[in-house]
């Protein structure tokens, strides 16, 4: 009889579970809005209870609506700055924010961060056609440097709060220049470098009122939208003159 021994593997520890929450699903755009701080909280539940909690580290990931751009470099040619080559990205998103209990390169290896996109150093966009590779970086550097100074971009290592081993929240700013549409916050619990836990939250952003009215008019009823535009301008231009014939 011939006796064969195999190796037992070790069994892979079950994975915590997070329990995410936002403290807006729902923000509404309306005249005069200056933006919005949004609140991202919640537990990390270890399979074997609450008092064998372990060091967790956590990333959030805020991202909005995804749409095509493109980037012009300018060059100034006989002192006057014109266009001049350009790149055309047919996937980048209108906001991106990551917020971490500590610098990401602190708590994953680059691979792990290109793979779950836990910065903006590891934001993949999607570049239309096949272009250099150099150039490419160039101009996927500018469209995130411009992001950045409209305050659509960013990134905030140590903004997420840890307590007692379970409960975390972060809080991310939204500025006032924020796209509509639909966005999602994922919260990834890391633990030795290894993601061991992920969930996705919704949140939706959009115009209310009378901004609601004209976005809807201006993209179903573009006619409409364009006839009523100059109708009121003549309007105000000749109560305008009315006031100054006055004066």
């Amino acid at each position: 009889m011939a006796l064969f021994l195999v190796g037992a593997r070790d069994p892979v520890p079950p994975a915590p579970v997070l329990v995410p929450e936002v403290s807006q699903h729902e923000i509404r755009v309306e005249q005069g809005f200056t933006g919005a701080d949004l609140l991202l909280y919640g537990a990390i539940l270890p399979p074997e209870g609450a008092a064998t909690a372990d060091d967790y580290d956590i990333v959030v990931v805020v991202e909005g609506p995804a749409r095509a751009v493109v980037v012009r470099e300018k060059r100034k040619v006989a002192g006057i700055w014109i266009n001049a080559a350009s790149s055309s990205f047919r996937s980048a998103p209108g906001f991106f924010a990551v917020a971490s209990s500590r610098p990401v390169p602190e708590i994953v290896d680059a691979r792990t961060a290109a793979i779950y996109e836990l910065g903006l150093a590891w934001l993949q966009l999607s570049p239309i056609g096949s272009i250099d590779p150099a150039r490419q970086q160039r101009f996927a550097h500018g469209l995130v440097e411009h992001m950045q100074r409209m305050g659509l971009y960013h990134e905030d290592p140590g903004a997420v709060r840890i307590s007692n081993r379970v409960l975390y929240q972060a809080r991310i700013a939204l500025p006032s220049s924020v796209p509509t549409g639909d966005y999602t916050a994922e919260t990834f619990a890391i633990r030795k470098g290894r993601v061991v836990a992920s969930a996705m939250t919704h949140i939706t952003v959009g115009k209310q009122g009378f901004a609601r009215f004209i976005a809807v008019a201006a993209q179903h009823a573009g006619l409409v939208y364009g006839l009523c535009a100059v109708a009121l301008s003549v309007l105000m231009g000749w109560i305008a003159g009315r006031l100054f014939a006055r004066v």
